[in-house]
């Protein structure tokens, strides 16, 4: 069984090809540019007016790119799925300057930028260099979605359904979608809609990461400790027991430091954490069930787990497969294979 699993985050997109045939140490892999930041430095590079197409995708970079772009005089068109991207309301987004425009309306004297968080032709023609064919039984896409329903904040609605999900405990892998996708999420059905004619299975990055963690050699023998992701904008934290998660937190990782992050991962060991200091704070919110008993260890991943050396927690920086930068695709991989 062949795998292509790519985890696309704010700074990297992290794309791992597994034959179940094989150690997983052998995968094919590629740590790339996000695609957020491939797009902003194509919006940046035009000196025209625009118009953008595709998918609601990752925002940030590309958000900032539009907003500049109007900001020194061109006009920007986007298609409606295009348009979500900036804001999942669309009359905020004709609000920043932007016009919104039907799907299928045709500007061809306008530059042109397409918008989409997968881009498998750049992934195949990257491995073709290789001699590597693109050939994959199952694709898993980890992606961070904070859905949107009207009248309920980003943050609030994000962590309103992470408690929904966690409303007894789970395993990370229980994150992933195989069939059906809530409607709310609309970056993961603008994936659906870049890979039409495939069946993606599709993760919330940060429990795909937390999934991977657990797949570390060295984690596998405990039963009770904290898995954190520090990503490059948000850090999620895990309380698990026997496998399952028990509590959690997540946060804006700039608003954190080593004596924030050292409070809140005891109190998320503690079972005394709040989610009105965590979202009072700025951050998404916290979770808890119980304490965690017998802690010893927190486990970390994400690109920023280095602020952890100034908390005086014991840590153990994860790296399963052999390598801390795909925490993320191994979690997709393990979510896979537990349910095919």
């Amino acid at each position: 069984m062949k795998i292509l699993a790519i985890d696309v985050g704010a700074g990297t997109q992290d794309v791992m090809l597994y034959d179940t045939d094989y150690p997983i140490e052998n995968s094919i892999k590629m740590v790339m540019p996000s695609p957020t930041k491939i797009i902003a430095k194509r919006i940046q590079q035009h000196h025209n007016d625009l118009i953008i197409t595709g998918n609601t995708m990752g925002g940030g970079p590309v958000n900032n790119a539009i907003e500049n772009h109007i900001k020194r005089g061109y006009k920007v068109l986007m298609t409606e799925n295009a348009a979500r991207t900036v804001r999942d309301n669309l009359e905020k987004v004709k609000f920043l300057g932007v016009g919104v425009i039907p799907e299928k309306e045709e500007h061809p004297e306008l530059g042109k930028i397409e918008l989409k968080d997968i881009d498998l032709k750049s992934i195949k023609n990257a491995l073709s260099q290789f001699d590597v064919k693109l050939d994959f039984d199952y694709i898993g896409i980890a992606i961070q979605d904070h859905g949107y329903m009207e009248g309920i904040g980003d943050r609030n609605f994000r962590f309103m359904k992470i408690k929904e999900k966690l409303n007894i405990p789970r395993y990370p892998e229980e994150f992933a979608y195989y069939d059906t996708i809530p409607t709310y999420f609309t970056r993961m059905h603008g994936v659906l809609k870049t890979l039409k004619g495939y069946k993606p299975i599709i993760m919330d990055s940060k429990f795909a990461s937390i999934c991977g963690a657990t797949h570390d050699p060295f984690v596998k023998k405990l039963n009770s400790y904290i898995a954190i992701d520090i990503g490059n904008g948000h850090t999620l934290a895990a309380a698990l027991e026997n496998g399952k998660i028990i509590g959690v937190f997540e946060h804006h990782t700039n608003s954190l430091d080593p004596e924030k992050m050292r409070i809140l991962i005891g109190k998320l060991i503690n079972g005394t954490i709040t989610h009105k200091e965590v979202h009072d704070d700025g951050g998404h919110g916290a979770w808890t069930q119980a304490p965690l008993n017998n802690y010893k260890y927190t486990v970390a991943t994400g690109p920023r787990r280095r602020i952890l050396e100034k908390t005086n927690l014991n840590v153990h920086y994860a790296a399963p497969a052999g390598d801390v930068m795909m925490t993320g695709p191994v979690g997709l991989i393990k979510a896979i294979i537990s349910k095919y």
